[in-house]
């Protein structure tokens, strides 16, 4: 395993070089592409009873991880504050 210029690790896979960083990128591709087909089934969301809306689990999965994200960032720029 070498390092390149700024200290990251790279392999040579079919001897092309490629970095750690590229390798965890791909697999992480693979399983969200695994994951979306994995949950194609419609589920139903109850709007506080305002309105139902019916969407792909995978949809509603991505959106909360969305928000949590945001709420992350929000919550983490308000501490360095």
């Amino acid at each position: 395993m070498a390092k390149n210029k700024d200290g990251a690790s790279q392999h040579t896979i079919a001897g092309r070089t490629v970095s750690t960083r590229m390798i965890v990128l791909v697999v992480a591709a693979i399983l969200a592409i695994w994951f979306i087909l994995m949950n194609t089934a419609s589920v139903k969301i109850h709007l506080w009873g305002l309105s139902t809306v019916s969407t792909p689990m995978w949809v509603m999965t991505a959106v909360i991880f969305l928000v949590g994200i945001l709420i992350g960032k929000f919550l983490w720029r308000s501490r360095d504050r």
